[in-house]
């Protein structure tokens, strides 16, 4: 992709999900997801009714007056964005690829970041660590991470979840918000992701195509595996052969939300011919 086609595909998913974090997910993220506590802001004259345990004993001394501390809630927070950009990710036969609705998510979250004045870090992973783009303020580092979405060829086609929790517990020592883009068809994260979700507020959001689901009867049909290269000819006419399939489809699907639900996580979940909008704000509304 040559630099003029790569900038105007950047201005292009700017345009699109900065209207939406301005207009739709500003508020909404800024009451979900709380900052880290209570800072100090100022010491003012004690007024009837205060707290007492709030009294600045050395200002009170000083001044022969009683004295308060006034604290306010810390408001600056960090997201990481963990993306999956394995050779599974390259599929789609609805409105668009798996990999072009991550990208467009993950831009909306990080400009609803960067309107609360907050951090973004990106981690892009495989079965290894493909990138970790360390977090930072400011609009041309969010465009930055955007067009590392668009235009970043990862070195390995599979996928290895664990290893990413892995990595972000090893870099990330204060807490973060965390996005995990992936299709989560993987399974052995559940330890890494329980590991991370004590320390992080983690959220799963699982993209998918609807023809993942389930195979269609299509008679004899030459299959590649996406994410090992595999050539299998497959029987899809054959009853079981389906069976078997959607059983372990579902199979991924019930580790993903299982091993979300039980490390304390949240989860969403969006086809990719679905509005990614209501999910989010679903999510947001339920949480807030």
């Amino acid at each position: 992709m040559d630099t003029k086609e790569l900038l105007k595909k950047v201005r292009k998913i700017e345009i699109k999900t900065r209207r939406l974090s301005d207009h739709i997910f500003g508020g909404e993220y800024h009451s979900t997801f709380k900052g880290r506590g209570m800072t100090f802001s100022e010491v003012r004259q004690y007024q009837y009714g205060d707290d007492i345990r709030a009294i600045d004993w050395n200002v009170t001394a000083r001044t022969n007056e009683p004295y308060v501390k006034v604290f306010e809630e810390e408001r600056e927070l960090t997201m990481m964005l963990m993306v999956d950009v394995s050779a599974s990710e390259l599929f789609g036969t609805q409105n668009q690829f798996k990999e072009e609705m991550v990208t467009e998510i993950a831009a909306t979250l990080a400009f609803s970041a960067l309107q609360n004045n907050d951090k973004i870090g990106v981690i892009l992973f495989s079965d290894e660590i493909e990138l970790y783009i360390p977090p930072k303020k400011g609009k041309r580092h969010v465009l930055r991470i955007i067009r590392e979405l668009i235009e970043f060829n990862p070195k390995s086609k599979k996928t290895d979840l664990a290893g990413a929790f892995k990595f972000l517990s090893s870099v990330m020592k204060k807490k973060a918000i965390v996005f995990v883009l992936s299709d989560f068809i993987a399974d052995d994260y559940n330890q890494t992701l329980k590991i991370a979700g004590r320390k992080h507020d983690v959220t799963g959001f699982r993209v998918f195509d609807k023809h993942e689901e389930k195979i269609p009867n299509l008679g004899m049909v030459n299959f590649k595996d996406a994410e090992t290269g595999m050539m299998q000819t497959i029987n899809t006419s054959s009853k079981k052969v389906r069976d078997n399939y959607v059983k372990f489809y579902n199979e991924k699907v019930k580790y993903y939300q299982e091993a979300f639900r039980k490390s304390g996580s949240g989860v969403i979940s969006c086809r990719t011919d679905e509005d990614y909008v209501k999910k989010l704000l679903g999510y947001f509304k339920t949480r807030g």
